[in-house]
C-alpha cells in the first residue's frame, strides 16, 4: 500500500474524479453479486473461501473503519458489525473466526446492501464537500481501500465458483459456452542477459506495502517461455503419470496430493474418455488452448519439472514484465483465454495468476506501515509462495509488473497456472560450437518422452545418406515428387512472375529445383535456404555453373527461425519453393506457424509451391522409412554420430536400434532411436540415463489429405490457387497464394 503520509496522493482525493472513481470501484462488487441470490451469498464452502454477503459487508466495513472513522461526528452504521466483518485487523479488537463467516445468517442479504448504501453515501458526500481536505492521510487510505475492495471483487468469483462446484447440478454462475481459444503451437522462448537489476514498486502511482522498496537483486542469464503452460500441455502431464510420479515432487507436495487425491486439476473430471472443466459459466469440455487453471504451487512445480523446466523467481518474471504494457484478459471474460501463436512474451497480464519460485517474505529496507493498516501485508510473510500477472477476474487498473500475490502452495481454489523458466545456459558446457546442435540436444533429452528436431540430420554425412535414401526402391516420395514436378513444370513456370525471385526452403541438392528452373529461364535470382552448409555451399555452386545467368544467392540458417532473404530478392516478385514433403516434418500447430513464417517472409502477392505426401496403406508407409538395406537406420543414427564428433557425446551406437512406426491416430510416420538395454550417456558434460526400449523420438512425417492440408494452409493466411495430385502412390503439389491475392 501507499504509506498514509505521501501528500502527493492528496491530489487525487480532491480531484473531481475521485467521487466517481470510488463509484464505479463500489458499483463493480454490487455487479457482480447481483445474480446472486441471499442463499448463495451466504453459504460458505471451505475455511478459505467467504460468503459473498461477507465480502461485501467486509468491504464497506474497511471504508467505515479505516476512512469514515476518521472524521469528526463519526457514527458506525451499527455497533455490532466492527465484530461481525473485520478479518484480521487484530489491534481494531474482537472478530468472528475466518471459518464460522458462513454462520452469520444475520444481517441478510437486504441489512447488508443497505450497509453499502449508508457508507457509499457517507464517503461520496465527503468526497464531494471537500471536507477531507483537514486530512491530507485520507486519500492514501482511500486509494488503498478501493484497491482493497478490487482483491475481494475476485475473491468473490474465486469463493463462488468453488462453493458452486459443491452442487451436484453443477449451476454456473454465468451460463453460456465460454469463448474457445485459438491454437498456441509449442511454446518458445524469451532470453534475458540478467545481471544486476532493479525491482519493486519505483512511488509512482500505488502499490501496496510488500510491492517496496525498489532495490537490486542479481539475475543470472535466464529463459521464460513465451506463454503460459495450456492446459492440452498438462494433460500430457497427466496421462504421462505426472500425478503418480513422486519423483517429480517436493515431499510436502506429494503427501498432500496423495492425501487429498489430486489426479488433475482442481474443478476437472474425465467423462467418457475426455476431460470436463467446471468454471463459472457451468462445466465444459476442457480447452486445450487455454492457460490451465486452479493448480496449486506443488502441481506447478511438479509440471516444470517433468517439462525439464522450472518456475521463474519473481524477480525473473518481474524484471522480464516491467518494460512490457498492462495488456491482456483483466476482467473482460469470465474464463481464461488462449494467447494463439506469436512472438515474443505472451499473456504475462491476464489469464491466469502465475506461480514463481519464490517465497512471499519482506524484500530489503521493508517497514509495516503505522497503526492497523500495518498489518495488511506483513503479518502473512510465511509459508507462502509468491504468484504474479493478475488473472481474468483482475480489474485491469488493479494489475502492474511489481503486485505480488501470494498463497500457500498447496492452495488450488485460485485462478491460478503457471510459466516456466529456464537458465539460459546449460550448467556444464564442453563445447559451444554449434551452439544450437548442443542446446537443442540437451532440451531434447532433459524431456520425459526424448526428441531431438530432424534438421540436425543434414550435416554433411547425413545429406549423402538422405540422397542414398532417395534412390531406394522403397522410398517412392522422391521420384513420385519428381516424376510430377516434371509434368506439371510447364503449368507451375507459368505462374511465376518474369524476374522473380525464387527461393527454396531446405534445398538439399536441389535436384528437383532444376525441373523449375529449365521450366522458367526468365528467373532473376535462386535463393537456396539450407541449414548444413557444407551441402549448400555444394549445391549453390553447381547451380551457380550450370545456370549461368541466373544470380544465385545462398542462405545458410534455420528456415524456422527468422532469417532476412539476400538483396538478390530485393523489390522482386517472390516465390517459395518447398518441394520433398518437408512440411510433414512439423506438428500441425508447428506447420501452421511455419506457413505464416513463410508468408511473412515473402511478403504479399508472393506464391508458395509445397510438395505434400497423401495418406496411404501402412505398409507401404513403414516400409519407405525402414529400408531392407539399411540405409534409414543409418541416416537415422548418424544423428548420434554426429553428436559423438561435434559435441563429445558418447553414445554407443550398436546400443540404439532404428525404429520407424505408423501413428494412425496422428497421421505420420514416426522415427526413434530405441535404447537396447538400460545404459546412460553423456552429452554436453550433461549426463542421461536410458532405460531399455526407451527412444529418442527423432523425425516425424505427416501425411494428409488434400482437403485436410487446404484447411491448414488456409489457417496460416494461404488459399490453395491449384492441385496437382500423381498416380499411386499419391503425393500433391500445391500452389498456394496469399488470400485475397
Amino acid at each position: 500500500m501507499q504509506r498514509p503520509d505521501v501528500s502527493d496522493a492528496f491530489e487525487t482525493l480532491t480531484a473531481p474524479g475521485a467521487a466517481e472513481r470510488f463509484a464505479r470501484v463500489r458499483g463493480r462488487t454490487a455487479a457482480l453479486a447481483a445474480p446472486l441470490s441471499a442463499e448463495d451469498q451466504t453459504a460458505q464452502s471451505m475455511p478459505d473461501a467467504s460468503p459473498v454477503k461477507w465480502h461485501l459487508a467486509h468491504t464497506t466495513w474497511f471504508f467505515e473503519r479505516m476512512w469514515l472513522a476518521r472524521f469528526p461526528g463519526f457514527e458506525p452504521f451499527h455497533p455490532a458489525y466492527d465484530r461481525l466483518f473485520n478479518s484480521y485487523y487484530e489491534s481494531l479488537g474482537e472478530r468472528v473466526p475466518r471459518e464460522a463467516r458462513g454462520l452469520i445468517t444475520r444481517p441478510g442479504a437486504e441489512a447488508v446492501a443497505a450497509y453499502r448504501s449508508h457508507v457509499d453515501a457517507e464517503v461520496g458526500r465527503r468526497l464531494r464537500d471537500g471536507s477531507v481536505a483537514a486530512d491530507p492521510q485520507a486519500a492514501a487510505l482511500l486509494e488503498l481501500g478501493l484497491n482493497h475492495e478490487q482483491q475481494h471483487q475476485e475473491l468473490i468469483l474465486t469463493d463462488l465458483l468453488h462453493l458452486l462446484a459443491q452442487s451436484p447440478l453443477r449451476p454456473a454462475y454465468a451460463p453460456g459456452a465460454p469463448e474457445r481459444s485459438a491454437p498456441s503451437g509449442p511454446h518458445g522462448w524469451t532470453d534475458f542477459d540478467g545481471g544486476v537489476v532493479e525491482i519493486g514498486a519505483d512511488g509512482d502511482g500505488f502499490a501496496f506495502d510488500s510491492e517496496g522498496p525498489r532495490h537490486q537483486v542479481l539475475l543470472r542469464p535466464y529463459r521464460l517461455a513465451d506463454r503460459p503452460v495450456t492446459c492440452g500441455e498438462w494433460i500430457a502431464f497427466i496421462e504421462d503419470g505426472g500425478y503418480r510420479r513422486p519423483e517429480l515432487w517436493m515431499s510436502d507436495g506429494w503427501a498432500a496430493a496423495q492425501a487429498q487425491g489430486w489426479r488433475a486439476p482442481l474443478y476437472w473430471r474425465e467423462a467418457d474418455g475426455a476431460w470436463l472443466a467446471f468454471g463459472l459459466h457451468g462445466e465444459h469440455p476442457v480447452d486445450p488452448n487455454a492457460p490451465v487453471a486452479h493448480v496449486g504451487w506443488y502441481e506447478a512445480d511438479a509440471y516444470a519439472r517433468w517439462a525439464g523446466a522450472r518456475l521463474p523467481t519473481e524477480a525473473e518474471w518481474e524484471y522480464a514484465a516491467e518494460r512490457l504494457p498492462v495488456r491482456g484478459n483483466l476482467g473482460e471474460r469470465l474464463h481464461p483465454i488462449g494467447t494463439g501463436s506469436g512472438e515474443g512474451l505472451r499473456g504475462m497480464f491476464g489469464d491466469v495468476w502465475e506461480w514463481t519460485a519464490s517465497p512471499y517474505v519482506a524484500y530489503p529496507g521493508f517497514r509495516p506501515a503505522p497503526g492497523a493498516v500495518g498489518e495488511y501485508n506483513g503479518k502473512f510473510m510465511a509459508n507462502q509462495m509468491v504468484l504474479r500477472g493478475g488473472s481474468f477476474a483482475t480489474p485491469a487498473d488493479h494489475v502492474r509488473a511489481s503486485y505480488r500475490n501470494f498463497f500457500h502452495p498447496d492452495r488450488r481454489w485460485q485462478f491460478s497456472g503457471l510459466r516456466l523458466a529456464r537458465d539460459a545456459e546449460p550448467p556444464r558446457r564442453v563445447r559451444t560450437e554449434p551452439d544450437g546442435f548442443l542446446k537443442d540436444m540437451l532440451e531434447g533429452l532433459s524431456r520425459p518422452r526424448k526428441a531431438v528436431s530432424p534438421k540436425w540430420f543434414y550435416d554433411e554425412t547425413g545429406s549423402r545418406l538422405f540422397e542414398a535414401i532417395t534412390d531406394l526402391p522403397e522410398y517412392y516420395p522422391t521420384r513420385t515428387e519428381t516424376a510430377l514436378l516434371a509434368r506439371i513444370a510447364p503449368e507451375l513456370a507459368a505462374e511465376i512472375p518474369d524476374g522473380a525471385a525464387l527461393i527454396e526452403f531446405g534445398s538439399g541438392a536441389g535436384i528437383k529445383t532444376r525441373l523449375v528452373l529449365d521450366a522458367a529461364p526468365r528467373l532473376h535470382a535462386y535463393v537456396p535456404i539450407e541449414i548444413s552448409e557444407e551441402a549448400l555451399a555444394e549445391s549453390a555452386a553447381r547451380l551457380a555453373e550450370a545456370y549461368p545467368h541466373l544470380t544465385v544467392a545462398p542462405v545458410a540458417g534455420d528456415f524456422t527461425r527468422p532469417l532476412r532473404l539476400p538483396e538478390a530478392a530485393a523489390g522482386r516478385p517472390r516465390v517459395g519453393f518447398f518441394p520433398g514433403s518437408t512440411i510433414g516434418n512439423f506438428e500441425p500447430d508447428e506447420a501452421r506457424l511455419l506457413l505464416r513464417s513463410v508468408k511473412a517472409l515473402l511478403g504479399g502477392g508472393a506464391a508458395f509451391v509445397v510438395g505434400v505426401d497423401l495418406v496411404k496403406d501402412e505398409a507401404t508407409l513403414v516400409r519407405a522409412y525402414d529400408d531392407a538395406q539399411g540405409v534409414t537406420a543409418a541416416f537415422n543414427r548418424n544423428l548420434l554420430v554426429r553428436a559423438n564428433r561435434e559435441l563429445g557425446a558418447d553414445f554407443d551406437l550398436e546400443r540404439f536400434a532404428h525404429r520407424a512406426v505408423w501413428n494412425a491416430g496422428a497421421s505420420r510416420i514416426e522415427m526413434h532411436l530405441v535404447s537396447v538395454g538400460e545404459q546412460s550417456v553423456t552429452v554436453g558434460g550433461r549426463r542421461f540415463g536410458f532405460a531399455d526400449g526407451e527412444t529418442i523420438h527423432t523425425e516425424n512425417a505427416c501425411k494428409f489429405t488434400v482437403d485436410g492440408f487446404s484447411r491448414l494452409a488456409e489457417s496460416a493466411g494461404w488459399r490453395t490457387a491449384r492441385t496437382w495430385v500423381s498416380p499411386e502412390p499419391e503425393f500433391a503439389v500445391f500452389l498456394l497464394k496469399s488470400r485475397g491475392e
